[in-house]
């Protein structure tokens, strides 16, 4: 199985050095890496062709014109440029667990998406974080909030006892999941109607689950630390939530404008 990790990105160079630094601690590394880039400058570029010296994995900057939050679109060009069977999706403010692709990894099966949890840092803890990204979170440590602290457990075993049973209490969120590339074309990606923050990945998830496949969520692995940042703008947010309506209602499996239209200009 050829692994692409996908780490979407705007504006956030001090941020996106620390979790490339998580990435290559990794106890297994995918076999590829692509910073999908929503138009940010050139401090941004800065990092990738610096990390891309370093690694042993290879590096792709996909970026975008920034014209507001074209999160699906950047997706899209992401699924399209990489050369993975298996995607994992995380944003540019996610410190991985060094087991955190070994853990999906181990998750991965035909007919299923997977669906994986954050820990949110408070700003102080942030600050720390990018300024030590090696160091581990660890239960006890201050700046985690309190239910979420169970989320640091990592077991295997538990893992996959818990692949199904996460399902009813963890909520879809876009910035830890992990697909295969096939069951992304079979939906025609992402829906680039929704422009702006959210519920992108729900809609995403609810067309794959009527294309007929499963979820799961993995819980005792997979960890991630998601770093503090002030909340999007919800512009567009009423609207967005219009379209997921329509999805859920119209049980349709395939985005309107998604993969489809770019798939010929590359």
């Amino acid at each position: 199985m050829k692994v692409t990790l996908v780490i979407t990105t705007y504006e956030r160079p001090d941020a996106l050095h620390a979790v490339l630094a998580s990435v290559a601690a990794q106890s297994r590394q995918p076999h590829e890496m692509i910073v999908a880039d929503d138009g940010s400058g050139p401090a941004t570029a800065a990092v990738v062709r610096d990390w891309a010296g370093r690694l042993a994995t290879p590096l792709r900057h996909c970026w975008q014109e920034r014209r507001g939050f074209r999160l699906t679109r950047l997706r899209n060009l992401a699924i399209l440029a990489a050369s993975g069977d298996y995607l994992i999706f995380i944003d540019g403010d996610m410190l991985l667990h060094r087991e955190f692709i070994e853990d999906h990894v181990l998750l991965a099966r035909a007919g299923c998406y997977t669906q994986g949890v954050r820990i949110l840092a408070n700003n102080a803890l942030t600050a720390q974080l990018i300024a030590h990204p090696e160091q581990t979170v660890q239960p006890w440590h201050a700046g985690l909030g309190v239910l979420r602290r169970l989320y640091l457990l990592h077991n295997r075993r538990l893992a996959l006892l818990l692949r199904t049973l996460g399902n009813r209490f963890i909520a879809i969120k876009g910035c830890n999941q992990a697909f295969w590339r096939g069951d992304l074309q079979r939906v025609n990606g992402f829906e680039e109607m929704m422009e702006g923050w959210g519920p992108e990945d729900k809609e995403l998830c609810a067309r794959l689950q009527h294309a007929g496949l499963q979820r799961q969520s993995l819980l005792a692995g997979g960890i991630a630390i998601h770093l503090q940042h002030p909340p999007a703008a919800r512009t567009r947010h009423v609207q967005n939530l219009n379209l997921l309506a329509r999805t859920l209602t119209s049980k349709r499996t395939r985005s309107e404008r998604g993969l489809d239209q770019h798939a010929s200009s590359l």
